[in-house]
């Protein structure tokens, strides 16, 4: 069963690469809705209430994950195509390149509005109020940080856990997208939501940050700096997960991230990551380079990890 995981993976990610998300229904979508009808009814201003919503939701598609699983434990064609589905459906790595790739050329041309329309697609911050340093800062930031809960988090937890682990994860970090964050509506009601996920990213972020540091070299960057940066910076920032992940890309980089940050909900002072000059158009660039670099090397841990799983079970 452990090679059936393993190619249902390899598939899955070579689905994404070529075909990018599902063009129409995308279950992440339909249970972003269902998450969206479920606060109406259980939103009160309180972590008991958000962690009921958290673990209804999350807990649901771990039940249909673990569903899935079984149905194909003595069947590996059904346990490959059922894994490669998942694996399709969870990704986020073409998608995420496609976005990248976009505002690094219209910042290069100097369409800065273009590049303040497409920011929303990529993290949620105030485009109107960024300059085109800030955009870059931004767009470079969000690939970084992208790059594990989108690629590397799924491979690994599909690698560990198969299906329940693919879908499961998913959901854990789209609430947390939805309702994880500082705003005055969600300090207490998403609480339960960003603390599973930032646990569920403690081992795949510093995977990533391996992985980046590992990769700087493909795109021109330094691995030495990647490591040094990473090591020195990733714990100032107020993410356990983020800053390992946006630091090694920093230093791999050889340029500075953090500082101020605009957010519909407010403005927050990050701390620096990385020395040297500020991103332009072209580390956008490269950053998405070093994020497809990124995901292959994760694509192809997590088909070894899944090969060792399956065969100590």
């Amino acid at each position: 069963m452990s090679a059936a995981r393993a190619m249902g993976l390899l598939l899955g990610f070579a689905a994404d690469s070529v075909f990018g998300d599902p063009a129409r229904g995308h279950p992440v979508a339909a249970f972003g809705r269902t998450a969206t009808a479920a606060e109406r009814v259980l939103y009160r201003d309180r972590k008991a209430s958000g962690a009921l919503h958290s673990a209804l939701l999350s807990g649901g598609v771990i039940a249909l994950g673990v569903a899935v699983e079984r149905a194909g434990r003595r069947a590996p064609l059904v346990q490959m195509l059922t894994t490669a589905a998942a694996t399709w459906v969870v990704l986020g790595g073409s998608s995420l390149a496609e976005q990248g790739t976009a505002i690094g050329a219209e910042l290069n041309s100097g369409d800065i509005d273009a590049a303040r329309r497409r920011l929303p697609g990529l993290c949620g911050r105030d485009p109107q109020v960024l300059d085109q340093i800030g955009l870059a800062r931004a767009a470079v930031e969000s690939v970084a940080e992208n790059t594990s809960d989108a690629v590397v988090a799924p491979l690994l937890w599909g690698a560990v856990a198969g299906v329940p682990g693919l879908l499961g994860y998913r959901a854990a970090n789209t609430l947390d997208a939805m309702v994880g964050h500082r705003s005055p509506r969600y300090r207490h009601f998403g609480w339960a939501a960003a603390r599973f996920d930032d646990v569920l990213n403690l081992v795949p972020a510093r995977i990533a940050a391996l992985l980046a540091t590992a990769g700087a070299p493909v795109v021109g960057g330094s691995a030495a700096a990647a490591w040094r940066t990473w090591r020195r910076d990733a714990s100032a920032h107020p993410s356990p997960n983020a800053g390992q992940v946006e630091a090694a890309f920093a230093g791999a980089l050889e340029i500075r991230l953090g500082g101020r940050t605009h957010y519909a909900h407010g403005v927050e002072e990050r701390p620096v990551l990385g020395e040297g000059r500020n991103p332009d158009s072209g580390h956008v660039t490269r950053a998405v380079e070093l994020s497809r670099v990124v995901g292959t090397l994760a694509g192809a841990l997590s088909i070894a990890l899944a090969l060792l799983f399956g065969r100590r079970r």
